[in-house]
């Protein structure tokens, strides 16, 4: 049998509202999404992963959706859509609609029927407390900041939101609740739709009487459902966010059988660099070590029986190359070395828009972030008396909207993005890191990226190479092997601004280079900073 397509394929990532406008309103959108297809045709993405782009109020940003069969009128319609599918379809290019099934907008008609009454076809559609006014259900708090419950007068009774208090939470035990959504699925699949993220997979079968929110028990049993209902019907990628995956419950996720999803956004490595017991605002260094040991763990794990997403950077995490490489004078050979490193593993690798030219954290004024999780807890640890020079370290290194400022295409106004203002300030950097300059110069982080996506078609080992650790104490260099019949592939990678020892290079002195982030031959046993380099050797009169 023929392997999955998306077990080759490489994921580009966009958020719409940051990409390119069409239109000069300052908001990315569908048609700006369109004419950027040829670029990332060039680049050699197989599919789009397209954050919300459904009718919604906007109070986060897409994921609080009023309408789930139609198109926000900030991003364009339903026929854009429709036409996106197609124009990128014509390119070899998937598109992957984001699914947020744990909860809907306050304004959705169904939200608007439920808080009428406790009588009413809808009100069992959200998750409801009896209660008196200010004695809240139990002590859930939301993941935005505040209490996990809202009063509502009409109904005498509290609903349940996990996030902001304009998302009420669905209620999953609800059999009618689950047939509406996987109805709305097979709509979007029917229109031509390659596959599905699911937003918040993990909180669908949440408890929270018991205040479990992720895994609960009933999880698995409705991802198992609608998977049949739906995706098994379908060649779909699929891919839940699950923030409490472990490599015990991945393996269900991501069961080479089918049951449930293709694989499973974990992320064990994204919350490292923070204090144990804080949140993401905790700011820690990042322990090395045990990075580099989360990261064979989770090879070794699921290697052939589950499969793994590649990721650094989404649309909630800051930039990879300010937070893991060297945003100064490091970018470019930084930004290069991180992308060797993830996209040698075994899985899917996730490009996040402007990963790819090697974009980094800005540093902005607290009046020009937009993110309402950052603007909350400004706020909460302002009025606790935190000093505002700790809380914005905080949000230079973590906040979302780190990764949600527009897309640098040139060194033109506004970097191209808009010939309007900008929903978001542009990171004054632009005239120097843009996509126009990147694809001028064969040495660029885009340039690299495009040999990197090419290796992934032509060398099987990177499919389905078993993954061995190497120099697992080392405090600066990240290496491993990936070893099939038909040859092994080394990667070494300097995380480090120091010139430093790296003796696994002995030996294979002979070995084809797939890759290097350095235009001098690799020194004999040592690593410049953050150098990188990808070697190969076959295994010659073996199979293949």
């Amino acid at each position: 049998m023929r392997e999955p397509w998306w077990k080759e394929a490489v994921i580009y990532q966009i958020y719409p509202k940051s990409f390119c406008d069409s239109n000069g309103d300052g908001i990315g959108d569908l048609q700006g999404i369109i004419g950027k297809l040829d670029y990332l045709q060039q680049l050699g993405v197989d599919a789009i992963w397209l954050s919300p782009v459904y009718r919604s109020p906007q109070d986060d940003n897409g994921y609080d959706i009023s309408d789930y069969q139609d198109i926000d009128p900030i991003f364009g319609t339903l026929a854009d859509m429709d036409e996106l599918i197609a124009r990128a379809g014509e390119r070899g290019i998937r598109i992957i609609m984001d699914l947020v099934l744990n909860h809907t907008s306050d304004e959705h008609p169904w939200f608007r029927e439920a808080k009428k009454s406790r009588e009413n076809p809808y009100h069992d559609y959200y998750i409801w407390r009896d209660g008196q006014e200010g004695a809240y259900p139990n002590e859930l708090r939301a993941a935005f900041g505040g209490p996990a419950w809202e009063w509502v007068p009409e109904c005498g009774q509290y609903y349940l939101h996990q996030f902001s208090v304009k998302q009420p939470d669905l209620n999953w035990e609800n059999p009618a609740v689950r047939q509406e959504l996987y109805r709305m699925i097979q709509w979007w699949v029917d229109r031509g739709v390659g596959g599905f993220r699911l937003d918040v997979a993990d909180l669908l079968g949440k408890e929270p009487d018991a205040m479990v929110m992720a895994e609960g028990k009933m999880l698995h049993p409705y991802i198992k459902e609608m998977s049949r209902a739906v995706f098994q019907q379908h060649d779909l990628v699929t891919v839940g966010e699950a923030w409490s995956a472990n490599t015990q419950n991945a393996l269900l996720y991501s069961n080479p059988d089918g049951s449930e999803l293709s694989m499973v956004f974990q992320f064990e490595h994204m919350v490292m660099d923070q204090q144990p017991g804080g949140s993401k605002w905790d700011l820690a260094p990042l322990p090395f070590v045990e990075f580099k040991k989360v990261f064979a763990k989770w090879q070794q794990a699921l290697y052939h029986k589950g499969w793994n997403s590649l990721f650094f950077e989404n649309h909630d995490l800051p930039r990879s190359v300010s937070r893991f490489g060297d945003d100064g004078a490091y970018r470019e050979r930084s930004a290069k070395m991180l992308a060797t490193c993830l996209h040698g593993m075994q899985g899917t690798p996730y490009i996040y828009q402007g990963q790819e030219i090697g974009m980094t954290n800005p540093r902005m004024e607290i009046g020009e972030y937009r993110d309402i999780e950052l603007l909350n807890m400004y706020r909460e640890r302002m009025a606790a008396g935190v000093p505002k020079e700790q809380i914005m370290g905080s949000i230079y290194a973590k906040g979302r909207d780190n990764a949600r400022t527009p897309m640098q295409w040139s060194d033109e106004k506004n970097a191209g993005f808009t010939e309007g203002e900008p929903w978001i300030s542009v990171n004054p950097n632009y005239t120097s890191v843009n996509a126009a300059r990147a694809a001028a110069d064969e040495d660029s982080v885009y340039h690299y990226y495009r040999r990197l996506i090419a290796l992934r078609k032509s060398c099987r080992v990177l499919i389905d190479g078993n993954y061995e650790p190497l120099l697992l104490e080392d405090p600066y260099v990240f290496a491993y092997t990936r070893t099939s019949p038909d040859g092994q592939i080394l990667v070494a990678c300097n995380f480090s601004g120091r010139e430093v020892p790296c003796k696994i290079l002995d030996g294979w002195e002979e070995a084809e280079v797939l890759i290097h982030n350095e235009q001098e031959a690799l020194l004999p046993g040592r690593l410049r900073p953050y150098e990188a380099v990808m070697l190969k050797r076959c295994f010659c009169g073996r199979a293949g």
